[in-house]
């Protein structure tokens, strides 16, 4: 007796495979990627210390990803193997972020819309830091393909809108690098996954730095330099010991 044969429209599966991937990404607590007076900041809670959200993907490119680890690992090991072929077959300067991000967006809309394959439960970033501030790119990519270029700052993660509205309140991408850290750890705090506090050893802060001598400008910070950037800064704690004072009303 044959097996009965039962219809879904394309419709319903294109739906079905974007809530699947969209439950998956909402287990990932989030990462910020934002410009900074000296570069492109990278900021994300990650109690591990081995599997990193962040990293390199060449000179002035960074990567960050949420969502089902071993699926964006492959995906960041394969934009190196891609860049490095192409920087290689022609030259470094021909390996950039919009180049990089049109690859991925090829990948995942691949994936996401074969029938046979399970789609990618990631979220991702991939970021070039310019030779000034004008020429910082940020390209946000989601597990069906779809490319956003980003002006100032981006979230990705399960709780990015929260976490995206309270970045606002205090962004400009004219803040220095301490500023931009205090505020992005703030705002992280909104996540729901995470705690009330987010404290400097849970966080995985990485760095494109304009300023940084020779070509690769990707830097990853260390637990002082977090702990020491994140201090509020004098002038601040100044601002508050000094209570305004009260104007006479004359009565």
């Amino acid at each position: 007796m044959s097996q009965p044969t039962f219809y879904v429209s394309p419709e319903q599966q294109i739906k079905d495979r974007a809530e699947f991937a969209r439950a998956g990404i909402a287990k990932g607590r989030s990462v910020i990627v934002a410009r900074y007076d000296g570069g492109i900041l990278f900021v994300g809670e990650n109690r591990s210390k081995s599997l990193h959200k962040v990293a390199e993907i060449y000179d002035r490119i960074g990567f960050a990803a949420v969502g089902r680890y071993n699926e964006f690992e492959n995906l960041r090991v394969a934009g190196i193997r891609h860049a490095d072929l192409r920087g290689y077959a022609y030259d470094r300067r021909d390996v950039t972020g919009r180049m990089l991000a049109g690859a991925y967006a090829q990948l995942l809309g691949a994936i996401f819309s074969a029938v046979m394959e399970k789609p990618y439960e990631v979220e991702m970033v991939v970021a070039e830091v310019g030779l000034t501030n004008e020429q910082d790119e940020i390209y946000r990519l989601s597990f069906d393909g779809s490319i956003t270029d980003e002006a100032q700052f981006t979230v990705i993660g399960g709780a990015a809108e929260s976490v995206a509205t309270a970045m606002r309140e205090g962004y400009s991408p004219n803040l220095g690098l301490p500023d931009c850290l205090r505020l992005a750890r703030s705002a992280l705090v909104t996540d729901p996954r995470g705690g009330t506090e987010s404290t400097v050893d849970s966080l995985e802060v990485a760095l494109l730095d304009r300023a940084r001598p020779g070509n690769r400008k990707f830097r990853r910070l260390s637990l002082d330099e977090i702990t020491a950037l994140s201090k509020p800064s004098t002038k601040t704690r100044a601002t508050r010991r000094r209570a305004p004072k009260q104007a006479d009303s004359g009565e």
